[in-house]
């Protein structure tokens, strides 16, 4: 547990800890009571209230549009399923950047909708919400029907045999054994909701900001430090108390009902009502999921002079425009070296922790358990101007190092790999190790010779989820990427800023590059994924 506590406490704590210190501290002393200042701020109050109520919303709308699709893949067996399972959960791993391309090529100005019905949604609330559906719909779909999945469907049988109708079994037997899922579910999406950055960044306009929108915008361009740490404090009060209801929550669901294999309980649908249903939700969310990434791709084509591959010819030029030391294109390289690296350094600290959380168990390692989550809410780009200001000096002046981005973007790859690899190391049976000590096998021995090869996919699939994460990761990454090696989204947003066709263009070609790269690497996922891998 050593190297994951010191990848933290170098890496995370002391980098936030360092501009929290930063904004707070004046000649010496601690001034606290610039909190009350800030958030007697109206301003302030407005952004808080928006951060919250668009967070809720999201939630509510993801919940309502997710649980019949997390039905229809834990309850029915449809040809397919393995690949549609896989589609559904593209928007999740791709960069919020991205996301946020996507739904201004479809509902903005001079987008689909705006082509077709003269209705424009960029710059407005429902704009937002539609968009954080379409990233967390994964999240309810596998979390809550992983689960749904596994219950016994031989209870909800007995309830109706004894008198109760569909809904009253479905009431008093389902819902209570699949509330403590849902709840987590919920959790999860109002945190990644909470702290939405990228997606606010492109659709929400001058008007609508977030938490983590004002403290970039404080931070970057008002260098207010004060402000910027004052709010960074909130959302991290907010996140922890977050992830500790996210953690009694599934404690509450790990003593559920008894539970069966997962996709023993699949049948085909019976009866006109049951095809309906599934025709319907399928339908939904291919319609969800597929016309926002089909009109991203369709944007990137449509250049001036016809369909043509003309802005992706012009990635390989340098803009005259000064918006890039060098070809864009060579973000593409950047950008997949980085996340290679951060991939590298999150198996290491995750494979760790994980390890270390099997083996030990107490209120200390839940905690710890609970900390490596911090990074996937605490604010990003708090953590990357942290890394400008706090290390900056010897033995760590790492500002001019390139492995400050793979670092950064590691932060966030940890958490999934944790996620992926804990649930797999717990069911090794600890016999095997017990085995190889009394034969003689140092520990690392042991590890090496008897859990990896009984992990191996899974270890695959969380080097998946940690690459393609590491690849979209934005908030830190547009602080601390140098102009002459951009990556991926931080080009798409340079882009996204400039006036003009090709630059709107190239902004297309580049996202509609990374979405391919995300969605080919969780098709790859798919394939490899065992039943007891993970879930979100």
């Amino acid at each position: 547990m050593v190297v994951p506590c010191a990848f933290f406490a170098v890496f995370f704590a002391y980098p936030v800890a360092a501009i929290v210190g930063r904004g707070l501290r004046d000649g010496g002393r601690w001034r606290f009571d610039r909190a009350g200042e800030v958030l007697g701020d109206p301003e302030v109050l407005g952004v808080l209230w928006f951060t919250c109520w668009q967070a809720a919303a999201s939630t509510a709308l993801t919940l309502a549009l997710a649980l019949p699709a997390a039905y229809v893949f834990a309850r029915f067996a449809f040809p397919g399923k393995r690949l549609l399972r896989a589609v559904v959960t593209v928007p999740f791993v791709l960069p919020t950047v991205v996301v946020g391309s996507a739904f201004l090529a479809l509902a903005g100005r001079g987008g689909l909708l705006d082509e077709w019905f003269g209705l424009r949604l960029d710059n407005g609330v429902w704009a937002i919400l539609l968009a954080h559906v379409f990233l967390n719909f994964a999240v309810v779909v596998r979390t809550v029907g992983g689960f749904w999945s596994q219950l016994d469907p031989r209870q909800e049988d007995a309830a109706r045999v004894l008198g109760a109708g569909r809904f009253a079994a479905w009431r008093r037997v389902v819902l209570p054994a699949l509330a403590p899922s849902v709840g987590a579910a919920a959790l999860i999406v109002f945190l990644f909701t909470f702290t939405s950055f990228g997606v606010i960044q492109v659709l929400g306009g001058p008007r609508q900001t977030t938490l983590e929108v004002e403290i970039y915008r404080q931070t970057a361009d008002l260098l207010q430090l004060p402000v910027a740490a004052v709010l960074t404090l909130l959302q991290f009060a907010a996140v922890a108390a977050l992830l500790a209801a996210h953690a009694w929550s599934v404690r509450r669901r790990e003593s559920a009902l008894s539970l069966v294999p997962a996709g023993s309980a699949d049948r085909r649908p019976r009866g006109r009502g049951e095809w309906t249903l599934l025709c319907a939700v399928l339908g939904g969310s291919g319609l969800l999921v597929l016309l926002p990434l089909l009109v991203l791709v369709e944007r990137s084509l449509n250049t001036p002079d016809g369909y043509g591959l003309g802005f992706y010819r012009a990635l390989g030029s340098q803009s005259d425009s000064g918006t890039f030391l060098v070809a864009p294109a060579e973000a593409i390289g950047n950008s997949l070296a980085y996340a290679g690296v951060a991939t590298l350094i999150a198996l290491l600290v995750g494979g760790l922790a994980a390890a270390a959380l099997t083996r030990r168990a107490g209120r200390l390692v839940r905690g710890f358990d609970a900390l490596l989550m911090l990074p996937l809410g605490t604010s990003a780009v708090t953590v990357g101007f942290g890394f400008l200001v706090a290390l900056d000096e010897p033995p760590l002046d790492l500002r001019a190092a390139w492995i400050l981005v793979p670092l950064a973007q590691a932060l966030v790859g940890v958490p999934f790999v944790v996620r992926t690899m804990l649930p797999v190391l717990r069911a090794v049976d600890v016999r095997l190790r017990e085995a190889a000590a009394v034969l003689g096998a140092s520990p690392l021995r042991s590890w090496w010779e008897v859990e990896v090869p009984l992990v191996r996919r899974a270890l695959l699939v969380a080097a998946g989820f940690a690459f393609a994460v590491s690849l979209g990761e934005f908030g830190a990454t547009v602080f601390i990427a140098r102009p002459d090696h951009p990556t991926l989204p931080v080009a798409v947003a340079r882009f996204l800023g400039r006036a003009g066709e090709v630059h709107y263009g190239q902004a297309m070609a580049l996202s509609t590059i990374l979405m391919l790269v995300c969605a080919g690497t969780l098709l790859a996922l798919e394939r490899v994924r065992t039943d007891r891998t993970g879930e979100f």
